[in-house]
């Protein structure tokens, strides 16, 4: 039996997405919320749903925010009014985007896609192995950001660092440029090839070729030169320089 959750703060939407999913699924067990007095935090901190059920914009924020305090790693199908966000959802475990008010084949379509992409994989404990092997392998080669109204791509082999300041993090290239990208480090590692990239500090993840110089800096740690230059001073701390020291050398653990 697949269980799944509604996180949705309108009744009637709430209600409405509930007979869609009887009606369609009634198989399905629905781990239900819809605001009485819980956040969204807190109902997701109790259950273990297979699929979400998510209102974009909740009472207690957006639900990427959410999903970045709690790691949430479960299938989404978002709904909203808006489409403005649907570039950062399909960053989010997305399954698909339905605008309200929504109709029973778009919902039908997006269980389709859930049951067809997802629901085999969250229960199969061979393929999330296989699949963690293979991303070991396969990288992100390009990453997405906006310049005004506009979109463009900035290919990885371009990025100097990525650096995180003030909840925001940074994408700056070779030459000179700055954009904002919708990821937080954590997320980046799992991203970026080791034999490029290594997170130097606690705020900043760094291309092998923007590394102008190591020196040594007092407490046994190592104080880094970049080119182009960091807007912060980084240093490796004592515990990570002999990992730092073997990337830099080409040798990695």
């Amino acid at each position: 039996m697949t269980e799944y959750m509604i996180l949705e703060d309108e009744r009637f939407a709430y209600e409405e997405i509930k007979r869609m999913m009887t009606l369609l699924r009634p198989d399905y067990r629905l781990q239900a919320w819809a605001d009485g007095g819980n956040t969204a935090v807190e109902a997701l901190s109790q259950a273990k749903p297979e699929l979400l059920i998510v209102d974009i914009r909740l009472s207690d924020g957006l639900c990427f925010d959410v999903f970045e305090r709690l790691s949430v790693n479960v299938p989404v199908i978002f709904t909203t009014a808006y489409d403005e966000y649907a570039i950062q959802a399909f960053k989010v475990n997305s399954v698909d985007y339905l605008l309200k008010p929504i109709e029973e084949e778009a919902l039908e379509r997006a269980l389709q896609k859930f049951e067809r992409n997802c629901l085999w994989e969250l229960k199969s404990e061979p393929y999330r192995a296989l699949e963690t092997s293979y991303l070991q392998h396969v990288k992100k080669n390009r990453f997405l950001v906006s310049v005004g109204d506009s979109f463009r791509y900035v290919e990885t082999s371009e990025v100097a660092f990525f650096f995180s300041e003030e909840k925001y993090v940074y994408l700056h290239t070779f030459s000179g440029k700055q954009y904002i990208v919708d990821y937080s480090l954590s997320q980046l590692e799992k991203l970026l090839g080791t034999d490029d990239f290594f997170r130097v500090s606690r705020n900043c993840i760094a291309h092998i070729k923007s590394i102008k110089k190591a020196s040594r800096y007092f407490g046994g740690r190592l104080a880094v030169e970049f080119s182009p230059p960091c807007p912060q001073e980084v240093v490796i701390s004592r515990n990570r320089v002999n990992d730092f020291l073997n990337w830099l050398g080409g040798s990695q653990c």
